[in-house]
């Protein structure tokens, strides 16, 4: 495993001051945004793509402060009903998949995006219940008629391109949005398409981390190490489905937080720990969203957490068995 970090928490640093913060505070990789919600502030790929000297002048600068890249985040709507927010968010997409290969990787990060509930609607709509039955004529439609189609054509071009993963966060609000949408998305498309597990989305909704790591064994491709405290008071109050401002902290029945703020240290090490029994040794992501906390604090607060909870080699020979 490698601990890496999700770019947009050093927006206010350029690309070589966030590279070389990172290397003193002894993180492996950071995984770049290049488009779409995460922004490309550090990585504009229609410039990168334009003048291939930036790409050279890139590896170079990880080479320099002894970092990898372990995947380029690009999270929007490629199947918004909107069709010039469609079209935008797909087009940055394809770019984002462009410029990691150029880079040399092969994973890309995003969101499967959410349709509206007909051919004519301008806004997404995430179907949350079974009931009444034009719920799921609706879901019917979106998956069948709009998502599987669109990731089928898109997987395609991605192969084409050179890239040969692309983790879906599971998020609500968009069609993948815990385990079993992913599974189904993916045995609708094929095996290009795996999970990027964040806990903090799972955590809200009531799913426990390990047991969806267990579930999605084989399909995890990339990994965002970021908490959320539950309120069990206002949880009790009101539920989970909290539409209020992420910023009314203490009202809301969940918030984001910095690893280690929202569960212990100890639920983090099971975390880690399932991931490794499952087979994945890849990165582990910090995503800063912490409305208490500085990105500073934040970040530095969850690499100090994660470097003693990552397990870092590969255990060898039982030899007391």
């Amino acid at each position: 495993m490698e601990l890496s970090v999700m770019s947009p928490v050093l927006n206010q640093m350029s690309l070589e001051e966030s590279l070389e913060y990172l290397s003193r505070l002894g993180v492996d990789s950071l995984e770049i945004g290049a488009g779409g919600y995460p922004g490309k502030a550090h990585l504009d790929p229609k410039e990168y793509l334009a003048n291939p000297e930036k790409i050279e002048e890139f590896k170079a600068l990880l080479k320099k402060y002894n970092m990898k890249l372990s995947a380029v985040a690009c999270h929007g709507n490629p199947v918004h009903p909107n069709k010039e927010a469609a079209k935008k968010f797909h087009e940055e997409f394809v770019d984002a998949m462009k410029v990691a290969v150029q880079l040399g990787v092969d994973t890309i990060i995003g969101f499967s995006g959410c349709p509206g509930d007909c051919a004519e609607s301008q806004n997404p709509n995430w179907v949350t219940c079974a009931w009444p039955p034009e719920y799921l004529e609706i879901l019917d439609w979106q998956w069948n008629e709009v998502l599987i189609p669109y990731w089928k054509e898109t997987t395609k071009l991605a192969a084409e391109i050179g890239i040969k993963k692309i983790a879906f966060e599971m998020h609500p609000g968009f069609c993948v949005y815990n385990p079993s949408t992913l599974l189904k998305l993916r045995e609708a498309v094929g095996d290009m398409i795996g999970a990027n597990v964040d806990p903090s989305h799972l955590f809200w909704q009531g799913i426990d981390p390990c047991e969806a790591i267990k579930m999605l064994k084989g399909a995890i491709y990339h990994f965002h190490a970021k908490d959320t405290k539950i309120d069990e008071a206002n949880t009790a109050k009101i539920g989970v489905l909290d539409t209020q401002g992420y910023g009314n902290i203490l009202n809301r029945s969940w918030v984001f937080r910095t690893v280690g703020y929202g569960h212990s240290k100890e639920v983090w090490n099971n975390i880690i720990s399932v991931l490794k029994a499952v087979g994945y040794d890849g990165a582990i992501s910090i995503e800063h969203e912490d409305g208490l906390m500085s990105p500073k604090e934040g970040l530095e607060k969850a690499i100090a957490l994660l470097k003693e909870s990552i397990i870092y080699e590969n255990a060898g020979e039982m030899w007391w068995a």
